[in-house]
């Protein structure tokens, strides 16, 4: 019988904490319109879907793309230096650095490191050395982290 009693208690504590978070959902929401909380939890899941969906087709292969990036080069990559200039989908800039950013052992990430002397923003071109078209990578610093934006042509 004592069983029986501590399984009432334990109901009724549960019922408890039920109708409290009822209450604390109830003014939470209050001033709300009607399904807006609603509303938002489903653009959230469906953001969460389009997430699920993109990572899904990366992963099985189906989403990948390779862009070729146009390249006009006066001379090879490597001597690439401080000072030249390269022009980026026909905007010029001032290379500030040119060097191995990753070594993988079997190739190397480089990056070179532009500028724009208009407008003082930094840049950088990422490539792997043994495949330069179709890895290049042209990347904008926005405060602290660089963020990957799209490129036709490349030229120096």
């Amino acid at each position: 019988m004592a069983m029986k009693k501590k399984t009432k208690e334990k109901v009724e504590k549960e019922k408890k904490v039920k109708k409290k978070w009822t209450k604390e959902i109830d003014e939470d929401n209050e001033g709300a319109e009607d399904g807006e909380n609603e509303e938002e939890l489903d653009v959230d899941i469906g953001n969460a879907e389009e997430e699920v969906k993109k990572l899904k087709n990366v992963l099985t292969g189906d989403d990948i793309v390779i862009d070729k990036v146009e390249i006009k080069a006066s001379k090879p990559i490597s001597q690439i230096k401080k000072g030249d200039k390269v022009k980026v989908d026909g905007v010029e800039f001032s290379v500030d650095a040119h060097y191995v950013l990753i070594d993988h052992g079997k190739t190397k990430e480089m990056t070179i490191e532009i500028f724009s002397p208009k407008t003082d923003r930094d840049y950088q071109l990422r490539y792997f050395i043994d495949q330069i078209e179709t890895s290049m990578e042209f990347y904008e610093l926005e405060e602290i982290v660089y963020v990957r934006r799209p490129v036709k042509k490349v030229e120096w």
